[in-house]
């Protein structure tokens, strides 16, 4: 199979589908009463999706052409892991959504721990109705200074623009889910975050006490917390209370 750039209309659909209907689940069974007014809670998505567009278009604008000049580039000069192994188009993709993934996961950690990243990414964590478009409210700093440090990564991992938006597809489809006002069976819950991302995982990394939101840094799949003892649960989470102090 040739993973090659999947086509405008299908890489929005995908997203645009689970938004509606998490935004339909959040409407039924909402964990937190977020919102006293629909006006209320409207607005709090308007500005958070807004911002995501907004995001978007400078990725687009600013960085797409480089991201694709280093994927060819690699490819071209067999550089990075991907091409200097010989693997069919699955193996290859699914090794590729790995290290992206683990990429992901090491960045998030540093814009923790690097005080000039969080003030950037505590914008991620203000919000203190977390919902679904919180996935989209990301300070535009952080989307430039992700996008600057992943050309590097691009050609020491030696995807296509392809896989990496297979990934991007993967990533943003379960980013959309951990941050839904919403909650699992228990049991589900624990099955699927021995694979992925929980709402349940994902609350706590947004809880306003510091010692719980630097903690769950996974974004895609969950197994990078246990690897690197980053992995934290709470046993009430109806007690959380998201935000920052700052």
């Amino acid at each position: 199979m040739d993973f090659s750039l999947p086509a405008f209309s299908w890489r929005t659909a995908v997203p645009l589908g689970g938004l509606v209907a998490l935004l339909a689940w959040e409407t039924a069974q909402p964990y937190f009463p977020l919102f006293r007014r629909t006006a209320e809670r409207a607005r709090h998505g308007a500005l958070n999706l807004a911002l995501g567009i907004l995001n978007a278009a400078v990725v687009a604008l600013a960085f797409a052409a480089a991201w694709l000049a280093v994927t060819h580039w690699a490819a071209a000069h067999r550089f990075g892991l991907l091409n200097l192994l010989d693997l069919g188009p699955w193996p290859r993709a699914a090794l590729a959504v790995f290290l992206l993934d683990a990429w992901t996961y090491g960045w998030h950690w540093l814009n923790h721990r690097v005080p000039f990243f969080w003030r950037f990414h505590r914008w991620h964590h203000a919000d203190r109705a977390m919902d679904v478009t919180t996935a989209s409210r990301f300070h535009t700093g952080e989307i430039v200074l992700s996008s600057v440090f992943r050309v590097p990564v691009l050609a020491l991992i030696g995807c296509s623009l392809g896989e990496l938006a297979l990934y991007e597809l993967l990533l943003f489809a379960v980013v959309q889910f951990h941050h839904a006002n919403i909650a699992l069976p228990e049991r589900l819950d624990r099955v699927l975050r021995l694979v992925i991302v929980t709402p349940a995982l994902h609350k706590v990394h947004h809880s306003v006490v510091r010692a719980e939101s630097d903690s769950n840094y996974s974004s895609l799949f969950s197994w990078w917390d246990r690897v690197f003892r980053t992995l934290r649960l709470v046993r009430e989470p109806h007690r959380i209370v998201f935000g920052v102090k700052e």
